[in-house]
């Protein structure tokens, strides 16, 4: 078994190091904070790494140091800013795949250029030659369908959703559906976002057994 760490130990980190790298940690965050910020007030297209550096206060070779490019910026100034709206967000592992989508939209709309971020690196991963937001998306819609697909065989399960549909084919769909709406909303704020992913639930919830009218059968 082996031993705890002694921090004494001169093969191990030493308490500057340690220290060093805790306030690395902190700048990172505080950079990105200020980023969302930026973002937020100017948008992300057209806005250098340079003009991002100046407004946030930093040098250009300090935010270099911690994000190799503008694209590598984006993606992680996204999944901070998506960490800060959902990690307050109730757990409910009962509700439907499309109710899922539908709050998480709701809640990504709250947070001024979230969602216009969020669609910028899906067109940017469409490109060649930008490996950081291709990954990025790649990724994402991978992890999105497989916690969608389990999640509407739950639902299959408790009968919420129809049980002669794949649950990997519903997950795509919902996702598909839910980032076009979103789209659409920011395009034009009467797109009926909410009522069409609730029809989508409608659609995909099990037939209703039709009752006999009474008399029948007797």
């Amino acid at each position: 078994m082996r031993e705890a760490e002694n921090p004494q130990d001169p093969g191990g980190p030493s308490a500057a190091a340690r220290g060093s790298y805790a306030k690395g940690v902190a700048r990172r965050q505080e950079i990105l904070d200020r980023a969302i910020e930026v973002f937020a007030r100017r948008g992300s297209e057209g806005t250098s790494l340079r003009a991002i550096a100046r407004e946030i206060g930093v040098s250009h070779a300090a935010l270099t140091h911690y994000f190799s490019s503008r694209e590598a910026l984006l993606v992680e100034v996204y999944r901070e800013a998506e960490r800060q709206t959902h990690e307050h967000e109730p757990h409910d592992p009962d509700i439907s795949a499309v109710k899922v989508m539908a709050a998480s939209a709701r809640r990504n709309h709250t947070v001024p250029g979230l969602v216009q971020l969020y669609s910028t690196l899906v067109a940017t991963a469409l490109e060649s030659g930008h490996p950081e937001a291709t990954r990025f998306a790649t990724i994402r819609f991978a992890q999105a369908r497989a916690n969608l697909a389990e999640r509407v065989r739950r639902n299959q399960a408790a009968g919420l959703i129809r049980a002669d549909v794949d649950p990997g084919t519903v997950a795509a769909l919902v996702i598909a559906a839910s980032d076009g709406l979103q789209s659409q909303k920011l395009l034009d704020d009467a797109a009926p976002q909410t009522q069409a992913l609730m029809l989508l639930e409608s659609l995909l919830a099990p037939p209703r057994a039709v009752e006999a009218p009474p008399g029948l059968g007797d």
